[in-house]
This record gives C-alpha cells, structure tokens and sequence, in this order.
C-alpha cells in the first residue's frame, strides 16, 4: 500500500516553501521517523519524517519546487522493504558469480576496438555487459560505459550544491561566472531589508558605553554562575537584555509598533537575538525576557544558537518580537548602522570591545570601551527619546548594580 507523503501545515505566516533535499531516492529503503526531505521556508527549514516502513516510491515535487501546505511530495510503499532486501542479496551474488570471468583466463570476447576504448579510458572490460553475439563486448557497449562513467561524477556536486547557494572558489586567474539561486532566507531577509528603508523614517543614534563594571563582574563570578546554573555560561549578551528591557519600560514607544494608523503598545519584552547560521542570520526570540533571570537569558540564547546551527530553530521561535539585538562584535565590527525589523520601531546595536585611553576624572585611564548602535523609527520615536533610551541602556551597563535595585 502506498502511503503519500505531505508537506508539513504551514502557519498563517508562511505561504509556501520549497523542496530542499530529497534524503532519499526512489527504491531506497526507509525507517519510520527517518528523515527524508527537508522543506525550507521564509524562516526555518522544516523536516519531513517517513510515517511508515517501507521503500520510497516515486517523487512528486523535486528540489527546487514550491509545495504548498500539506501538498503532496511523494509516496512510500510499505512492505517494499521486504522486496527489496532479496534484491539487494542478490546483486553482490551476481557479482561473485561474474568475478571469475574477470580474474581468470575467461575474459569476456570482445572486439579489439572495444578494448582499445576500454583501456584509454580505464574502463575494466569485465564490467562491460556484452550486447553482441554470444555476450561478445561491441565497441558501442564500451562507448555507452564511458559515457555513463563521465556522467556519475557530474550528477554528485550538483545535489550536494543545491541546498545552500555558497559563494564559489575559483582558481586565480578564472574568467568564470556562477549562477545560483537565493535561499528562501536570503530572498527573504532582502525583500524585508529594502521593505525598512522603503517604509520607515529610520535614524540611527550613537553612544559608547565603558564595559569595565560588567567585565569585572563577569570575570568574579563566571565560574561560580555556570556551576550554579547546570553549565549556563554568563556572557556579554544577558547584561545587553536585561538593560534593553528595563529601558524598554521606561521609554514604551521604543517597544511600540505602528500598525496603520495605530500604534500598538506592547506591555511585555520579546527581544530577538540575532544568531548567525550557515544559511544567514536568523533572529530567533526569548519571549517575556523582562521577566527572566541573566541564567535564563543565556541559557535561551544558548540554546537557540545550538539550534540556529543544527537547523533546528521553529517557525514559533522566530515569529514575533518587540525588540531586536545584534551584536557584529563577535565578528570584529567596530560600528554599524543596523537595520530595524519591521514591524518593530528600534533595534540595538553592540559592538567589538576595544581598549582605549579615556578621560577619567581628569586622568588618561585605558578602559573597554564598546561603541553601541541605536536605529529607530522616526515616525514613532522622536530623536530626545532615542538618544535618552540609548543613555539609559549605557547607564544601566556602566553601573550594572542598577539592573538589581531598579534605578
């Protein structure tokens, strides 16, 4: 019996999605709960698991095809396993029965144009099935075997290519050019970029902010905060959140949205973070994080960026948000104007930490200093607003016992 294999529902916010990697082909046994295709999205990549056991049947919708939700995408066969194991036994005793012919004096009888053909292109004339007289080798049936030779290398790289479009290495001196297609992520993040200059009156404001407090309070109690927390390591990133969503308290419009000719205000904080993945950055978000403890902030962070990078990450944990973080610090960036993600007003922007030589009290004094990023909506958030949320976020950090007494 044939059982179909269905794209998975997609939500309300995902229209469609595209056929990524078929993991299986058809003949090839599969196990139920094994993994057979994975369907990527405008966010995520979705896995189709085998719901039986049996042998995949034909496929309907190939890489690169547009499925919708619950589509079609092939069929299983059940019970095909059973049918296909004598098979698969008999093909190696096909093949030790053949072994003599190749090793002994019976080589096969073939025309001498045939072997020439075979040893030019390394081809053992043994494995050549004869299609002349009495199994004689012809010099077309060594012709087809160089052909499909030639062929079985090309057919490798381009499923290995298709699921990610990864720039190409040349060789110096190369005048080639490679064409391939965007990702669905890529696609996406591109149309939502020019979407935010397009629609919103964006701004960026900026600030540097002294991370000796935090360092110093990081480096005292790192080793007693994973001990106490199952491994939870303490980083930069949680100190950044907790800031955020006590400003975010004090300054509403700032964690507003404008949908129409509304503004919505939000009285909670879902801060995204975004997670750098093999196929581009991705925000996934901790929801209520005014609520959460510094181990729970990074502890969710951790946790998503396993994710990000298994590609594992829910359609769910990448929907919504307030408020948005980035950090290009961990890649060296020094400054940056980020790019806010609509519908949300601001997002922040953290940087690489550099030692520098302040004006501290009237001395020259080496600090570690970050430069921090503010882009917001100017049809929302007005500049005096921004500035002074990006001064409480710099206070709040440079004074880290605030975060504690709440002022």
């Amino acid at each position: 019996m044939a059982i179909e294999i269905k794209a998975p529902t997609f939500p309300e916010s995902v229209a469609d999605g595209t056929v990524a990697t078929w993991h299986k082909q058809p003949g090839d046994v599969v196990k139920r709960d094994e993994l057979i295709v994975d369907i990527e999205t405008d966010k995520v990549v979705l896995e189709v698991l085998a719901t039986a056991d049996g042998v995949l049947g034909a496929i309907v919708k190939n890489e690169g095809d547009t499925v919708l939700s619950d589509e079609v995408l092939g069929s299983i066969v059940e019970g095909g396993a059973a049918a296909a194991a004598p098979a698969a036994a008999a093909a190696p005793a096909a093949a030790q029965a053949a072994a003599p012919a190749a090793d002994g004096e019976d080589d096969p009888v073939a025309a001498p144009a045939a072997r020439k053909i075979a040893e030019e292109n390394g081809i053992n004339i043994a494995s050549v099935a004869g299609t002349g007289k009495g199994g004689r080798v012809t010099k077309e049936d060594v012709v087809a075997a160089v052909a499909a030779k030639k062929a079985a290398p090309a057919a490798a790289p381009a499923k290995a290519a298709a699921p990610a479009a990864a720039a190409p290495v040349f060789a110096a001196g190369d005048r080639v050019e490679k064409r391939v297609p965007m990702t669905r992520l890529r696609a996406k993040v591109a149309e939502r970029l020019v979407e935010a200059q397009s629609n919103m009156a964006m701004l960026t404001t900026f600030n540097e902010v002294d991370m000796t407090e935090v360092m110093a309070l990081r480096s005292k109690y790192k080793d007693l905060f994973e001990k106490s927390h199952n491994g939870v390591r303490l980083g930069f990133m949680s100190f950044f959140v907790k800031a955020a969503t006590e400003a975010l308290k004090r300054f509403p419009a700032v964690n507003a949205s404008i949908d129409g000719s509304d503004i919505v205000y939000h009285g909670y904080a879902d801060i995204g973070v975004a997670v750098s993945s093999d196929r581009g950055l991705v925000v996934p978000v901790l929801r209520n994080a005014e609520l959460m403890s510094l181990a729970e902030i990074e502890g969710g962070i951790a946790t998503f960026g396993k994710k990000a990078r298994d590609g594992k990450l829910s359609i769910e944990e990448m929907t919504g948000g307030t408020f948005t973080i980035t950090n290009g610090g961990t890649f060296g960036s020094m400054m940056s104007t980020p790019i806010v993600n609509p519908p949300q007003a601001a997002i922040l922007g953290m940087h690489n930490i550099i030692q520098r030589p302040m004006a501290i009290n009237g001395q020259v004094v080496i600090r570690p200093m970050m430069y921090l990023a503010l882009s917001y909506d100017h049809r929302l958030i007005d500049g005096k607003e921004a500035v002074t949320f990006l001064v409480t976020i710099k206070n709040l950090l440079e004074d880290p016992a605030r975060l504690l007494l709440d002022i």
